[in-house]
């Protein structure tokens, strides 16, 4: 549609520059008159303003005028009918998307609301991506907003106004992540964010580490220091790389990298017996490998022994290769 706009303005376009050259000339050649006296006498004339001739025009300047003016006013009719079309629809389709994108926020629930779209909120927003996890980004700036509205769902404005959190639909959300650059910032939203949701688990950035302190106070259940990890990761590096080059192949990308999920023991309820970690036997049957094991207090086992007993409300850590994940979801249908 917008092509279709874009070819009926050049048009337009094309047409007053075209007319705007015939009057000029005209005069020039009809009426022997200078540069500058054509190019005013064809301003006035195609604008309508009134002003006085330069100098007495003969029958044939006359009948030259008349038909400049005539064709200048369907011209310019028809060039700002066009952009006046074209900005009322450019504005009509805005609104548009922005109600699709908030009926399709209302529609949520058990969501992630990410506020920021920096450095950390974007990789925060590629991973939930690829872990088909439904999200909500607050950002301010428009340029970002319009560069990635087409894959995500934004909420333009400032994380600050409560209205903007609402909108974001804060109080169905399941998780929040505050990924802002600045503490006091990340420190406000934590605030206005438990006082909206009392049950939302908030997992915040933070920069300074007297902050950390400050804002689990305040009600985050979580804070990660980005700086911090990303130096440790470096130092690992020069003290044990391998180990560190294997970890970072854990991921959801690619074909040939391995994988990591997390899967709740009564997922596998009513499927098989499930009461010790050999009765799962997902190595058999899936190939993937459970490294892990997350008691319903939280606490967690590192390798646990086949024949650890298994709690419903408790969770397994698997370790596969991306078909064997998605063996191991097909298989037992999870999400």
């Amino acid at each position: 549609m917008f092509r279709l706009f874009r070819s009926k303005i050049a048009i337009a376009l094309t047409m007053m520059v075209a007319i705007f050259l015939v009057g000029v000339f005209g005069y020039r050649i009809i009426t022997d008159f200078t540069w500058v006296e054509s190019i005013y006498m064809t301003i006035i004339t195609v604008t309508t303003v009134g002003f006085k001739e330069v100098r007495p025009l003969d029958s044939n300047a006359q009948i030259f005028t008349v038909f400049l003016i005539v064709s200048s006013v369907f011209i310019f009719g028809f060039a700002i009918s066009v952009i006046s079309e074209y900005i009322l629809s450019r504005n009509s389709l805005q609104l548009l998307k922005k109600k699709r994108v908030k009926n399709k926020i209302k529609s949520l629930s058990n969501h992630i609301v990410v506020c920021g779209y920096g450095r950390n909120g974007r990789q925060a927003a590629e991973k939930l991506t690829a872990y088909n996890k439904p999200f909500v980004v607050i950002e301010k700036s428009k340029e970002l907003i319009e560069a990635n509205e087409e894959e995500i769902l934004f909420v333009e404005g400032d994380v600050n106004e409560d209205e903007v959190l609402l909108e974001a639909g804060i109080d169905k959300a399941q998780y929040l992540v505050a990924a802002l650059p600045d503490d006091a910032i990340n420190l406000f939203v934590v605030l206005s964010a438990r006082q909206m949701n009392k049950d939302l688990f908030i997992i915040s950035r933070a920069s300074q580490v007297n902050s950390v302190k400050k804002l689990e106070f305040a009600g985050a259940n979580k804070v990660i220091m980005p700086d911090k990890i990303g130096g440790d990761h470096m130092a690992s590096l020069v003290v044990m790389p391998d180990l560190v080059t294997f970890m970072d192949k854990l991921s959801v990308e690619g074909e040939h990298t391995t994988n990591l999920e997390e899967v709740e023991i009564e997922d596998f309820k009513g499927q098989l017996d499930c009461n010790s970690i050999r009765d799962l036997d997902l190595r058999r049957k899936t190939g993937c490998t459970i490294i892990g094991y997350i008691r319903p207090d939280g606490h967690y086992i590192i390798n646990p022994e086949a024949d650890l007993q298994l709690e419903s409300k408790g969770k397994v850590i698997v370790l596969g290769r991306p078909e064997q994940i998605d063996k191991l979801n097909q298989m037992f249908q999870l999400d």
